[in-house]
């Protein structure tokens, strides 16, 4: 009589697990961190007008990454933020009359538009949907209107930074480029940790479903003005360095609604809730802008315009959310991945 084999115990199978980085983002992350190193040395190589067109990108990137944290993740669409960049440029004008270094300024009047920022989010709040977005176009006139009749902010005529005006256009164009590159630094780490921590995880259940996000715990209005504050704080800062590259600002200008097309259009064409894809639409609407904005005036608002509505159609995730979601890829991530071994 002949016995059957014995059988061999079943091995458990290896647990999942949890984690966020990858070596792709990992060696994405020492690139980027060295990328900036060496942009720091660009003014002791390049031209001033090569640092003040990088100044302006890093200007973009700024208020892209901003919005992209407003709508991307919190759900807040705005297109108010002209507000707080025009509170950032005309507030640096109330420190330097009181003697304050102007780049000082820059990063002050920043922060007094943050502060701003939390009583004018108690009358926002009370908006949802599109009624918030319309709301913070009128809040934005309101401080455009409140500049122009300030004579001493220049009316509705403008003024310049002629603090900066006699310094040596190298040496002052060299030192703007650092401080914006620095802002940019700093608020793009704040909106990493800020995405990466136990709110980042919240502010992406309000997004999704607010009662929801509410019923378990979420304080949801904390969570929103917190990334409202640092919206409207980055939205400054790019205000400010807009004058300080410039040395001069109207009002008609710096409170443009135009600066809202321009943030929209930078994370849709980017990608909308991903860390990543704001800063690449800002590389690809700088490029844009410096090769063909002086074609054509209204023809190359058209295009843009145009190319944003097909970016919506059929790319909806934009250039970078589509890669990502075809590659399974991060380079910057601030979620967490699933890894589940194959058995």
């Amino acid at each position: 009589m002949t016995t059957a084999p014995p059988v061999a115990p079943a091995t458990a199978a290896a647990p999942s697990t949890i984690h966020r980085w990858t070596p792709v983002s990992r060696t994405a992350s020492s690139a980027l961190a060295a990328l900036l190193l060496v942009l720091a040395f660009a003014p002791l190589v390049f031209t001033p007008e090569v640092t003040a067109k990088l100044t302006t990108l890093f200007v973009l990137v700024i208020i892209a990454a901003m919005w992209n944290a407003l709508a991307g993740y919190a759900g807040l669409v705005s297109v108010g933020q002209q507000g707080f960049i025009g509170l950032g440029a005309y507030g640096v004008f109330l420190f330097v009359d009181r003697g304050v270094n102007p780049f000082v300024a820059v990063v002050l009047s920043a922060l007094l538009a943050g502060a701003l920022a939390v009583p004018t989010s108690l009358l926002a709040f009370r908006l949802t949907g599109g009624q918030f977005a319309i709301g913070m176009w009128a809040i934005a006139e309101f401080f455009r209107l409140v500049v122009v009749n300030t004579p001493s902010l220049g009316g509705g005529s403008g003024r310049s930074l002629t603090d900066l005006s006699a310094t040596d256009p190298a040496v002052r164009q060299a030192q703007v480029y650092w401080l914006a590159l620095a802002l940019m630094s700093a608020l793009l780490l704040a909106v990493f940790v800020l995405l990466r921590s136990r709110l980042g995880a919240s502010l992406e259940a309000i997004r999704d479903d607010p009662v929801g996000a509410a019923s378990v715990g979420v304080r949801v209005t904390s969570a929103k003005r917190l990334v409202f504050v640092l919206a409207a704080v980055g939205g400054a800062a790019a205000g400010g360095l807009t004058l300080a590259n410039t040395l001069r600002v109207q009002p008609d200008s710096i409170f443009g609604v135009h600066w809202s097309a321009y943030m929209i259009f930078m994370v849709v064409i980017g990608g909308l809730g991903t860390f990543e894809g704001p800063i690449i639409g800002a590389i690809v609407f700088f490029l844009v802008q410096d090769w063909f904005g002086d074609t054509g005036g209204t023809w190359y608002l058209i295009g843009l315009g145009a190319l944003a509505i097909g970016m919506t159609l059929w790319m909806p995730h934009g250039l970078w959310g589509t890669v990502a979601r075809r590659r399974d890829l991060e380079l910057l991530p601030v979620g967490y991945r699933v890894k589940t071994p194959v058995v």
